[in-house]
């Protein structure tokens, strides 16, 4: 299983601090939506200029023209692209005929979806090569939350899957029991006192 690193900072510069101290230890960079946001596609193409051998992720949700956004993240460096489970299949096809072009990748990330094992059969059909089982930083705020619904929904799939949800070096063994191709790790990183040694214990956990 791979471990992805979510930067949700807001500065190219905090980025490629936080990408330095954990590449060591993580397969995946991903910038996060609110850096995108924030920083622009620039970030993107800073990231993977300091870090050529990693795979950059633009986490860009998309949800309508699909092909377009995923042809500007693909241009400023990024290996893989995310769109959203509710786009419309068409988005999805779009963001996929870009991925094909270029010998990238994109990711459905599932967040907001209802019946995330169904869609992900779907989008999967369309030619993505990966479906996202996520839980928000909103959702995860609850009450009782737990990973749980995203590893059942992601196991009883049947396609390729990554979690993420507030994956902790605690709770990354159930997520590769659970057949996840890649976890995904945010603020158990990010918002550590030592990013770097964070990052190892959750690359020590995965066995």
């Amino acid at each position: 299983m791979k471990l992805q690193f979510a930067m949700d900072t807001l500065s190219t510069e905090s980025a490629l601090e936080l990408a330095a101290a954990a590449a060591p230890h993580v397969d995946i960079l991903e910038l996060g939506t609110p850096l995108i946001k924030s920083a622009g596609l620039s970030a993107v193409t800073a990231v993977k200029a300091a870090h050529p051998d990693k795979v950059v992720l633009a986490d860009l949700k998309t949800m309508d023209a699909g092909e377009l956004e995923a042809e500007i993240a693909f241009a400023a460096g990024a290996d893989l692209v995310t769109v959203l489970g509710s786009a419309g299949d068409s988005t999805i096809a779009g963001a996929v005929k870009a991925a094909r072009k270029h010998g990238k990748g994109v990711v459905v990330d599932l967040i907001g979806v209802h019946d995330k094992a169904g869609r992900a059969k779907e989008v999967v059909a369309l030619g993505v090569d990966l479906v996202e089982m996520h839980a928000g930083l909103d959702e995860q705020a609850g009450d009782g939350y737990t990973l749980d619904s995203l590893l059942h929904d992601g196991a009883s799939a049947g396609v390729p899957f990554s979690v993420a949800g507030g994956v902790t070096a605690g709770t990354i063994p159930a997520v590769q029991q659970s057949g996840a191709r890649i976890a995904v790790a945010g603020g158990a990183i990010y918002g550590a006192p030592d990013v770097g040694a964070a990052a190892a214990a959750l690359r020590a956990a995965i066995v």
